[in-house]
């Protein structure tokens, strides 16, 4: 079995945010034996602990070059078909629906950084998957697939006017036909008129 690019653990922060649920639990439980009221800050503490202790409880995240590996289970990357990123970034939620049309809920409990990285390994592995509803050439830019950013303008150019002073020129004519018809019948007389003052003077 080939090795693992990359193996993504709990944040330690975590770790310490659970243990500081757990500690306030205790005592909001204990001091509610002498003040029942604060038995409701005994709830809040012990629903934040399951949380954090669901979040940690979470198996381990291996990347590899074939798989995806979240404890013992192994699923091919050929056998996704939808990567669904939730809003949930920072811990990391993601719906993956493999090609039996079965879903996997991922939960990871890290940072920031390391859930962008988590997030980016796998859009990046799942080549037969649509990420986010748009296919994976399209969402990454690769030959055969505009980018999303690219789809978009070229649909906003569509849609919106072109700049105000690219107006189409129409030519239209200056005279109406009867004016052109006056116009030629006159010219026309003119010219008859002319002739006969030169036959005038020339008899002269």
């Amino acid at each position: 079995m080939n090795r693992a690019i990359a193996r993504y653990r709990p944040s330690r922060r975590y770790i310490l945010f659970a243990l500081l649920a757990i500690c306030g639990t205790v005592f909001s439980a204990w001091t509610a034996l002498r003040w029942p009221s604060t038995w409701i800050a005994a709830g809040l503490f012990g629903a934040t602990s399951a949380v954090l202790v669901a979040l940690l409880w979470q198996p381990r995240i291996e990347i590899h070059e074939t798989h995806l590996q979240l404890g013992r289970r192994i699923i091919l990357w050929q056998e996704i078909r939808r990567v669904d990123q939730t809003g949930w970034i920072a811990p990391l939620a993601v719906i993956l629906t493999l090609s039996n049309d079965r879903r996997v809920f991922l939960l990871y409990a890290g940072d920031l950084d390391l859930s962008t990285s988590l997030l980016r390994h796998l859009r990046r592995y799942s080549r037969n998957a649509l990420l986010d509803g748009i296919p994976y050439r399209q969402a990454w830019g690769e030959p055969g697939g505009k980018p999303e950013l690219e789809r978009r303008s070229e649909a906003r150019q569509i849609i919106e006017p072109g700049p105000l002073n690219q107006t189409p020129t129409v030519q239209r004519p200056l005279l109406r036909p009867e004016e052109e018809e006056e116009i030629e019948k006159m010219f026309q007389r003119l010219k008859s008129v002319g002739r006969l003052d030169q036959r005038d003077q020339r008899d002269e």
